[in-house]
């Protein structure tokens, strides 16, 4: 499939007010999220490298000690097996990109 509408394709509630759409290539996925304000996602790590894309709101990121406040054109390099955790401090849009593949996103 080389192109997609994201607008078509069904998004799924991964933890409470976390809502994602998510594109898969052999190798990567993308995940487009809508998160409710006050949203938290718990402390975890995973073997994927994580590129965070805020497109709108705001969001406390916390990237093993380090911990900032992010909105709007910022991003975020998650390297793999680094806990991480985050928390929408307004409604937010974020663009995550994932390598290799999420199978449990799919």
């Amino acid at each position: 499939m080389a192109f997609i509408d994201t607008t078509t394709v069904d998004s799924r509630e991964v933890v409470p007010g976390y809502h994602g759409v998510f594109i898969h290539s052999d190798n990567m996925t993308i995940a487009h999220w809508r998160i409710e304000a006050g949203a938290e996602m718990p402390e975890h790590s995973h073997p994927h490298e994580q590129i965070v894309n805020v497109i709108e709101g705001e969001f406390e990121l916390a990237i093993g000690e380090d911990r900032e406040k992010v909105g709007p054109g910022s991003v975020a390099v998650i390297p793999s097996h680094i806990k991480h955790a985050g928390r929408a401090l307004t409604a937010c849009r974020i663009i995550d990109v994932f390598y290799p593949m999420r199978e449990d996103y799919t």
